[in-house]
């Protein structure tokens, strides 16, 4: 073997674990956790929706190997092996789906369970507009594809295209967003009060009640809003809460229903949020008056 040959074995070698070391990544989750990953993960399982949708925007939906119950967007993942709830999927289906990478929220029962079955463990779980923002970002170094600029820049021009498309007489009225009938509003300071602010909307849950506050059905009465947002399911019987045939809403009809589709898109943020307002601006363009 020739001095100029192994010279040459060398560099090879040496070329290819710099290109090895050159896809391995460090990525800091939401709990403050590094997780080190040898290449971007070719196999993925999500246990949150907006992640699931998140990692199919960003071109990566062929490496999902398995999805929580609740992602059904797009279309695709229906096919995938549904593992359980997000809070407490199905571990051992989990662990035999062999995935490079398991992303879930913070609000899950099973990331260290994972962890000591060896799995590498990401938590993201985005709250607001910004939070989205972050965590495209943060699936885009994780993933290797370099889009989230390109579809943040396309949702929040969406946002900003619905918030133009409603006439001045329109703006200021004071809106309640039923997330469920127990019932839970969206307040100012979450993700669908941020994008109702931007649609040029009052809300009658302030910030300081939290993000999705249960409110005494009596606070919705006293607040008498202009326009109420609620899913079909949720509107059920809505008119006979007590006292709220008075409510300015109930009496005029100004009640958008929205159906099992279209809530799911308004209730996950991720990647759909340009249409999450488009559906709003709908509501309140039909219902302005």
């Amino acid at each position: 073997m020739t001095a100029r040959w192994i010279r040459c074995l060398s560099a090879a070698l040496g070329l290819g674990l710099f290109a090895l070391a050159a896809h391995a990544l460090d990525v800091v989750d939401e709990r403050g956790v590094t997780v080190s990953l040898p290449q971007p993960p070719q196999r993925i399982v999500t246990l949150l929706p907006s992640l699931t949708e998140g990692v199919c925007a960003l071109g990566a939906c062929s490496r999902l190997v398995g999805v929580d119950n609740y992602s059904n967007s797009p279309s695709a993942v229906r096919a995938l092996p549904q593992l359980g709830g997000g809070l407490d999927p199905n571990v051992e289906a989990i662990v035999a789906l062999r995935p490079d990478a398991v992303l879930l929220a913070k609000s899950s029962r099973v990331t260290q369970r994972l962890e000591a079955l060896g799995l590498k463990v990401l938590v993201l779980e985005p709250k607001s507009h910004a939070d989205v923002r972050r965590v495209l970002d943060k699936l885009d170094q994780v993933l290797g594809t370099r889009e989230a600029p390109n579809i943040w820049r396309a949702i929040d021009a969406g946002v900003s295209a619905a918030a133009q498309s409603l006439p001045a007489s329109a703006r200021g009225q004071r809106v309640y967003f039923e997330v469920n009938s127990a019932p839970y509003a969206a307040g100012e300071s979450s993700f669908i009060g941020e994008t109702l602010a931007r649609l040029g909307m009052k809300n009658i849950v302030p910030a300081s009640l939290g993000p999705f506050p249960k409110l005494n059905p009596e606070y919705v009465v006293r607040a008498n809003p202009d326009l109420i947002m609620v899913s079909v399911r949720s509107a059920a019987g809505m008119e006979q809460r007590p006292g709220w045939s008075g409510i300015r809403a109930v009496r005029e009809g100004r009640i958008c229903r929205f159906d099992a589709a279209q809530s799911d898109v308004l209730v996950r943020p991720g990647p759909r949020m340009d249409e999450a307002a488009r559906l709003m601006a709908r509501c309140i363009a039909e219902k302005a008056g």
